[in-house]
């Protein structure tokens, strides 16, 4: 037995603990448990602690595997459109402008770390400060179900478009450029029914995760070799399945593995450096910056047309720091360009940025509520495809969550009520499918006030069914029709008996436990045949 990897692992129950108590601290505070970890991190790293080679082989692997599942979640034709790459592009020179300048200002003031840096110093710190965290706004996402909604969708290809202007940063900075047999790898595109064909005989087990494991390291080693930064290798991979019927369980399947994995990237960043009052004074008075970063992007998108309430949903799920700032700044310390204070600075102003979009994120539909008034008078009147709102005036029935669930709803009510159901979901690729399939499915989000002002005022809906994935969505639509004055009956779908009473509270008529009510869907199922 290798003794050394005894000790290492019996080291290794120190940040285990810790940060297991300070993520279940946070998520009692109503924090994601990421705060936690990166709080775990700064105190170990105030006592001494390294993160050693296992953490930072547990980040490495985190990011990887994070990049992996949104490749799978990616639609690559969102990228190349100008509400995407064209606000991605702007923002990113208005910020990195912005920050570069008030960095210049306090360079001039000789303000403690500041003094003495050159407009190049404050061109780094600048881009660094620019970009939004993919790990967080993925994780919030993913969280309330809304990876597929407009915005975001809309968040998602943002970030994409900022980490590929970060990996080229990356390859410039490090005079790593790609080498002369990179454009080989096009040929993974052709390899892409081969890829699909592995993915349909993999079953849903362990070898449909370690499948997942095989394309994201495989596509970040074949990458890394072709001297391009190995994380967009990852990300490309998951793009190429992305379209597969099964790439959603995949990503599933390897949530946990990526969560787990990406408690080491949290830790590191807290062990990056040492703590200082004046470090930890600049990190935290950076944070109110976020808010004019968010104003630039929601002045952006509804500028591209989107609507008031889809651009600020994706503004505040982009109102953050970001991971990839840390690694600009990281490089530029390892090149000698600035001190490590900076990289403690950063982490600083990451961790809090967490907290404050945290909050925003949560409140993001009262915020929209509250100062809609506000928000209108930048909407345009024109719409985006897709963002548009719809009437459906002619049904008595509406479900809304197309998935399994919803879709079996959709076809028994069918029956009973014929062409007065209506499904939505707000997942144009789930909105297809069914297309496809004859079903009347359209495009729309639960969670989105006008949506539901919209469709109260003309209306003759006598039922609405909830079958969304996320509780948290299946309860934040009940407040929102209860507040539109919806005085029908309101069904929803619940996975654990803790939230049936929620849902109810809130003023949903019924709660079907999906699990507690499957047992007696088969026994039924099974003896109705055997009466007759």
């Amino acid at each position: 037995m290798d003794f050394e990897w005894v000790a290492i692992a019996l080291g290794d129950v120190t940040w285990i603990t810790l940060a297991f108590a300070l993520g279940f601290l946070a998520r009692l505070l109503r924090l994601p448990p990421l705060v936690g970890f990166l709080a775990a991190g700064f105190v170990l790293g105030s006592q001494g602690f390294s993160g050693g080679e296992v953490l930072q082989k547990l980040a490495d692997l985190g990011i990887t595997l994070l990049l992996f599942t949104v490749g799978l979640k990616m639609n690559p034709a969102i990228l190349v459109r100008p509400h995407v790459w064209a606000v991605t592009v702007l923002h990113m020179l208005a910020s990195t402008i912005a920050f570069g300048a008030l960095v210049l200002l306090l360079s001039t003031l000789n303000v403690p770390l500041f003094s003495g840096l050159t407009l190049f110093h404050a061109l780094i710190l600048g881009f660094a400060l620019s970009f939004s965290s993919t790990v967080f706004a993925v994780k919030s996402l993913q969280e309330r179900g809304l990876m597929t909604a407009l915005f975001g969708s809309v968040s998602i290809g943002i970030l994409v478009m900022q980490d590929l202007a970060a990996v080229v940063f990356l390859a410039v900075s490090s005079g790593k450029f790609p080498l002369i047999w990179a454009p080989l790898l096009m040929l993974l595109i052709p390899l892409r029914p081969l890829f699909h064909r592995l993915l349909e005989a993999t079953g849903h087990g362990e070898l449909l995760i370690l499948y997942g494991l095989v394309l994201a390291l495989g596509g970040a080693e074949l990458f890394e070799l072709a001297g391009i930064k190995d994380d967009l290798g990852a990300l490309i991979m998951g793009v190429l399945i992305a379209n597969h019927a099964k790439a959603g369980e995949l990503a599933k399947s390897m949530l946990g593995l990526k969560d787990l994995f990406l408690l080491g990237f949290f830790l590191s960043i807290g062990m990056s450096g040492q703590l200082t009052i004046e470090a930890l004074m600049i990190g935290i008075l950076l944070v109110p910056l976020i808010i004019a970063k968010s104003a630039l992007f929601f002045v952006l998108l509804t500028h591209f047309r989107l609507r008031a309430r889809t651009a600020l949903m994706s503004s505040l799920a982009l109102s953050n720091y970001s991971e990839f700032g840390l690694i600009v700044t990281a490089i530029a310390v390892s090149a000698g360009w600035m001190a490590s204070d900076w990289l403690v600075v950063l982490s600083i102003a990451l961790t809090f940025s967490f907290i404050l979009a945290s909050w925003l994120n949560s409140n993001g539909t009262s915020i929209f509520t509250r100062f809609r008034q506000t928000w209108l008078r930048f909407q345009r009147d024109e719409r985006l495809p897709g963002d548009e709102l719809f009437d459906i005036s002619d049904a008595t029935v509406a479900i809304f969550g197309m998935g399994r669930v919803g879709t079996g709803a959709y076809e028994k009510i069918r029956v009973l009520y014929g062409d007065q159901v209506v499904g939505v979901d707000a997942d144009a690729k789930v909105v297809d499918k069914h297309h496809s399939k004859g079903r009347r499915v359209l495009y729309g989000d639960a969670g989105d006030p006008e949506f539901w002002d919209k469709i109260m005022h003309q209306h003759n809906l006598d039922l609405v069914m909830l079958a969304l994935p996320q509780y948290t969505a299946n309860l934040n639509a009940i407040r929102q029709l209860r507040s539109a004055g919806f005085s029908g009956q309101v069904a929803a779908t619940a996975a654990f008996q803790e939230d049936e009473a929620a849902l109810l509270k809130a003023g949903a008529d019924t709660v079907f436990n999906i699990y507690a009510e499957a047992g007696t869907g088969f026994a039924t199922h099974v003896a109705e045949p055997q009466k007759r």
